[in-house]
């Protein structure tokens, strides 16, 4: 069974982030063909990127433990969701440097994101798909943008996300991309190890 990581994108006090990842949660309990875990920022607690060199230049090892540790759960993974709100046109700072502060753990994975706001998140999306590439990584086509009337309704307690037909459709053609790239990729790794 694959395994796939739910990155919870930002670590502000009163974060909307919480009910996308509940939400994505509880549908992807009814799934029998990957589990997905909460990698949630605040608990990871990582520095600003403080090492001597760059991520790719340093071979996989960050001398940061917090860095390292984030990296040895990363590792465990097949692919990635993210949870990405928008702040100035692009997505929060402690997601970018969750990024950075890894480099082979995700290389050669996929990864999907589930924005919101009020554009749903369309900028800070499109700058993590060019962020995804240059770590090697496979941005899925399919995503989640919650725009400012579900945004809004949801944080009003006036309804909630599975009250929106659309939204339970992007979640599930998200899921089925997120496990065919996954599986391909997943072989084509497993391939290379045994090649190599």
């Amino acid at each position: 069974m694959l395994r796939f990581g739910l990155i919870i994108g930002s670590t502000r006090p009163r974060r909307f982030a919480q009910i996308p990842a509940d939400w994505l949660l509880a549908a992807a309990a009814d799934r029998t063909d990957f589990t997905l875990d909460v990698l949630d920022l605040r608990e990871a607690d990582l520095p600003f990127l403080d090492e001597s060199f760059p991520p790719a230049m340093l071979g996989g090892a960050f001398a940061n433990p917090k860095a390292n540790a984030w990296r040895a759960r990363l590792n465990h993974y097949d692919g990635f969701i993210a949870t990405v709100a928008e702040y100035n046109h692009g997505p929060t700072a402690a997601l970018k440097n969750a990024f950075d502060s890894a480099f082979l753990e995700w290389r050669r994975k996929p990864v999907a994101f589930v924005g919101y706001g009020t554009t749903g998140a369309a900028r800070a999306i499109a700058q993590l798909r060019s962020i995804a590439l240059g770590l090697e990584m496979a941005p899925v086509r399919s995503e989640v943008t919650i725009g400012l009337e579900p945004f809004i309704a949801v944080q009003n307690n006036e309804k909630m996300l599975r009250d929106y037909g659309y939204l339970n459709r992007a979640c599930t053609a998200l899921f089925d991309d997120l496990v065919w790239w996954a599986s391909a990729l997943k072989a084509a790794r497993k391939k290379l190890r045994v090649v190599a």
